[in-house]
């Protein structure tokens, strides 16, 4: 069943293409991965699934609710079913760890104190983070602990779907794979569909389960890592093979 369905989505922006008549189905429950070079059109497709921006043709289903068709109220209140971690996880500077984390629950819930705290903890918690981390300031933490701590934001909300976008930008190999691992345990332990922006193809193929490659805004390739690791078109084939390259470097 499909969660997020994009039909024939196209948009320009100052007369420039940027998607062309794009469809996507991203399966509830499972990982997906968007693969493509800068300016693929990567982060505007992540834009119109969250009501960011709205197509100049098409249709974004999700949730079996078509996101364009809605207000700014409702699309405000829809995202509440969406968490997001951004590249560098945009949390707030002045508040602490567990402040970022309790943030949204403070702000959109009824929950009491004490079972706001108690929520963030768990979270923090299960991402890897100790408690000698909780009061500590964005500035204090590595990039990888950032991360996870965006990661439990994103989670404090209890969403249905979970957007990555580019999760290991900056990050070294270890602490990279640290957060793929980490986008896996959340599928599987607590059931969240999730969906990758990244150009980071050996990770893609490790943890997706489907990869879509997007270039000059279109999908050119929509299939298992095995099937697009068998593409015959020319620029899938050389990304993967650049990306490899670089890793074995």
């Amino acid at each position: 069943m499909s969660i997020i369905s994009i039909k024939d989505v196209t948009k320009r922006f100052k007369g420039q293409l940027i998607l062309n008549r794009l469809n996507l189905n991203v399966e509830e429950g499972s990982i997906t991965t968007i693969l493509g070079f800068s300016g693929a059109g990567k982060s505007t497709l992540l834009r119109h699934i969250l009501g960011l921006i709205v197509p100049d043709e098409g249709e974004v289903i999700v949730l079996d609710k078509d996101i364009t068709r809605m207000s700014l109220r409702e699309v405000n209140i829809f995202r509440r079913n969406f968490g997001v971690l951004f590249q560098n996880a945009a949390l707030f500077d002045s508040l602490s760890t567990i402040e970022n984390v309790a943030f949204p629950l403070r702000e959109l819930s009824d929950l009491s104190a004490e079972d706001i705290l108690v929520k963030a903890t768990s979270l923090l918690l299960m991402v890897g983070l100790e408690a000698k981390s909780f009061n500590l300031l964005p500035g204090e933490l590595s990039g990888g602990m950032r991360k996870r701590v965006g990661v439990a934001r994103a989670l404090i909300m209890e969403p249905e779907v979970l957007f990555f976008d580019e999760p290991t930008t900056g990050l070294d190999p270890v602490l990279s794979e640290h957060i793929n691992n980490l986008v896996v345990r959340v599928n599987k332990e607590l059931g969240v569909t999730c969906l990758l922006i990244t150009h980071d193809i050996p990770a893609a193929f490790r943890i997706a389960e489907r990869i879509a490659f997007l270039d000059q805004g279109f999908i050119i390739e929509d299939g298992t890592p095995e099937e697009v690791a068998k593409s015959d078109h020319p620029m899938v084939k050389d990304f993967i093979r650049i990306s490899f390259s670089e890793m074995n470097k």
